[in-house]
């Protein structure tokens, strides 16, 4: 896009590589590193393909733009577009996290929710673009949306000092993820800003709604959709990925694995992830390294292999799941005596 007038940029991307190395102990990995993209603008990476997508439609002077989510593309789509001065709608399954309802609303999105699934919503998201002239990022506008997800491989390979990771772990709900990063690593072996794409690409669902991860399990090639997902993992709650079999074809070609995750696993990583490198993510981004450490477990991955987990989105947006691992907190007086009874009884005093 060479005119910068029609730029929507609030400072998506240029998110952190860390070494995660007292998470990688705990785990089994000794190379353990995570992409924290939940210090994007609106706490998730969807703030990356939201920029690209809400620039070109103010580049094609559309007034209104929307979109079909299950939480984190609402507030980016919302954030952005109150930057870029368009109207926003965003369309929701009514089961999302309250959190994240309210903050695209503050955003000024407009918030529709439908009772039914993400699959019902996107459906609507289509039929939507046929009668109206509203900007779906992630239907009409979806080929600038991808462009903007792959710059997260861009970065990576430039935080590992211009090489590709070995290993690279990706949640999916449509997969647009994983195939966007996939496009942006060979895109920079074409340019020649690495030697060798060989990156193994792994993927990570939650049990209740594994589409992909099942096919995957099967050897098969067709991705049987999931009509009801069960799982708080709700922001991958996709019941029929439309990048679906792409996703699994990048797996499987790259020499990767698809992993799926109990509920249960998710929520330890989530709390793992915290007392370990003091990053506070939510389940679908969590969801990576509970998946690192059951593939170690299971014997996958090798405690000696390079991973590179991709952590999407940030824990304040699930307040109901966090409020379940922390339970209750303690008030006492202004007291010395009460403060040390606390801690003696906490151990962690003396």
């Amino acid at each position: 896009m060479a005119d910068k007038r029609h730029w929507v940029f609030i400072g998506a991307g240029g998110t952190p590589l860390i070494r995660a190395d007292r998470l990688g102990e705990a785990i089994g990995v000794r190379k353990l590193y995570i992409k924290n993209d939940t210090s994007n603008p609106t706490y998730s990476f969807k703030d990356r393909p939201a920029s690209v997508a809400i620039s070109k439609a103010k580049e094609f002077g559309l007034g209104k733009v929307g979109c079909a989510s299950t939480g984190n593309l609402a507030s980016a789509t919302a954030a952005h577009a109150a930057a870029g001065g368009l109207d926003c709608y965003v369309f929701m399954p009514d089961t999302v996290e309250l959190p994240k309802v309210r903050q695209a609303t503050l955003y000024g999105g407009k918030v529709v929710l439908v009772n039914g699934t993400y699959d019902d919503v996107n459906r609507l998201a289509y039929l939507l673009v046929e009668t109206t002239s509203i900007g779906i990022v992630n239907v009409n506008l979806r080929p600038y949306y991808v462009e903007g997800s792959k710059t997260m491989m861009y970065e990576v390979v430039e935080q590992l000092g211009w090489r590709c990771p070995e290993n690279i772990v990706v949640p999916m709900a449509s997969g647009a993820l994983l195939g966007a990063l996939h496009k942006g690593l060979h895109e920079l072996e074409e340019f020649g800003a690495i030697t060798e794409a060989g990156t193994r690409f792994f993927g990570a669902q939650a049990s209740g709604c594994s589409p992909i991860c099942d096919a995957f399990r099967e050897g098969s090639y067709e991705i049987k959709p999931v009509k009801n997902p069960q799982t708080l993992v709700k922001s991958l709650a996709i019941g029929t990925p439309g990048d679906g079999l792409y996703a699994l074809n990048i797996v499987r070609s790259s020499g990767g694995y698809c992993q799926a995750v109990e509920d249960r696993r998710t929520v330890e990583a989530m709390e793992l992830l915290c007392k370990t490198t003091g990053i506070f993510a939510e389940p679908g981004g969590a969801i990576t390294v509970a998946a690192v450490k059951q593939m170690r477990e299971e014997g996958v991955l090798d405690a000696g292999d390079e991973v590179v987990c991709c952590v999407t989105g940030a824990g304040f947006k699930v307040d109901e799941i966090v409020e379940q691992m922390t339970g209750t907190t303690h008030v006492v007086p202004p007291r010395l005596a009460d403060i040390l009874g606390v801690l003696e009884k906490q151990e962690l005093y003396g």
